[in-house]
């Protein structure tokens, strides 16, 4: 039965040290390694929190990582080059395009309960409402309403 091992790390920066080294040690796997492979697959996602899962085959000491997406919120701020989102909702952090909203939707798309690009689309929305950023100079809910009343359409392509 494979090890399970779960962490957070920064996009390309994972190192030997917590909470990787004292997690995969007892494992016996090479740990530098496993750090090499975590950094080459989360580069695009610097200065960014990934989830990262490393699955150890204790027997053959082969391991596999698998990373997951980095939160909505996350991928928002990057997208703006912001630090964060507003604590007030009054207060515009930032203007997003539909197309960077897509961008990020496509992103999460398979992470998401969503059944199609749309779905992802209007919950990366909802997650701009709570950020203060609006969406085309407008109130991510108004862009909500034309996406579900058919105004705007979001191709799965």
């Amino acid at each position: 039965m494979a090890q399970v091992v779960e962490v957070l790390v920064e996009g390309g920066k994972a190192s030997p040290g917590p909470p990787l080294g004292p997690a995969l040690g007892p494992l016996g796997i090479n740990v530098a390694q496993v750090v090499k492979v975590i950094n080459e697959k989360t580069k695009a996602y610097q200065g960014m929190q990934v989830p990262v899962r490393v699955e150890v085959d204790p027997k053959t000491k082969e391991f596999k990582v698998t990373v997951g997406t980095p939160p909505t919120s996350a991928l928002i701020k990057k997208e703006l080059g912001v630090e964060k989102g507003a604590g007030d909702r009054s207060v515009v952090v930032g203007n997003l395009t539909i197309d960077q909203v897509i961008k990020i939707a496509r992103m999460k798309h398979e992470n998401t309960l969503s059944y199609d690009l749309r779905g992802t689309v209007l919950e990366v929305l909802g997650t701009c409402v709570s950020m203060g950023v609006t969406v085309e100079g407008k109130d991510p809910r108004e862009i909500q309403k034309l996406i579900k009343e058919n105004e705007i359409t979001i191709s799965e392509e």
